[in-house]
């Protein structure tokens, strides 16, 4: 991967955080984030451009394994309440007129499911955008994710650490307050999820959407 981000940002400054599978190209442009967007499609790379700067981040197993059980319980939710949802995965958000563009771990449309069905291709100028969104921050990023978000209008986001889940609603201002509850699953007391995580080596996935559900089903509403 180096070798790419070398070859063509030959006169950026490039830096590798100590200890980190994580490389920040400073001062770059738009031309720069869309060129290596492009040549690294093929790739399990995030790459986050803020107008500025760039980090490209190759995620960790447990980055990928808390995201991955989170989305599996957004999913198991969905399908207890009858909801159509669209699991938007890792799919790019850029837009070239705010300057800004990042992989989430996870996004869904659930109200705003209607608008994105069945769509092979979808422009964030015209599209709505996810109503939820899932921020795994194992490896906590160089830059401000939660405010390209924001400037996404992305409405709620569960921040989550491996030990600790957050809900993050976005306000009129743009800026986001921690909430108890989640606004698209209002019953849903969501920071409680991370007590479903694969705890150690003796807890399958299985078991652990087992768990979640027999937790969550008696907290849905009755029709």
């Amino acid at each position: 991967m180096i070798s790419v981000i070398e070859s063509i940002s030959s006169d950026r400054q490039v830096e590798r955080p100590e200890g980190a599978e994580r490389f920040m190209l400073w001062d770059a442009d738009w031309e720069t984030y869309d060129l290596l967007r492009n040549r690294l499609l093929d790739r399990p790379i995030r790459l986050t451009f803020d107008g500025k700067n760039l980090e490209i981040m190759s995620p960790s197993l447990w980055h990928e394994v808390v995201s991955s059980m989170l989305g599996r319980f957004v999913e198991r939710l969905a399908e207890e309440l009858g909801c159509p949802v669209v699991n938007g995965g890792t799919m790019t958000f850029r837009r070239r007129d705010l300057q800004r563009g990042l992989e989430p771990d996870k996004c869904f449309w659930i109200s705003h499911e209607p608008l994105v069905r069945g769509r092979r291709i979808l422009d964030l100028n015209t599209a709505p955008p996810p109503d939820l969104v899932i921020e795994v921050d194992v490896t906590r990023s160089s830059l401000n994710r939660i405010d390209i978000y924001s400037r996404l209008g992305v409405q709620e986001i569960w921040r989550c650490d491996g030990q600790r889940l957050e809900v993050l609603l976005r306000q009129e201002s743009g800026t986001y307050l921690s909430a108890r509850r989640s606004a698209v699953f209002p019953f849903l007391p969501a920071a409680e999820l991370v007590k479903f995580l694969p705890a150690d080596e003796t807890q399958t996935d299985l078991e652990c959407l087992r768990k979640f559900l027999s937790w969550v089903r008696p907290l849905i509403p009755a029709n």
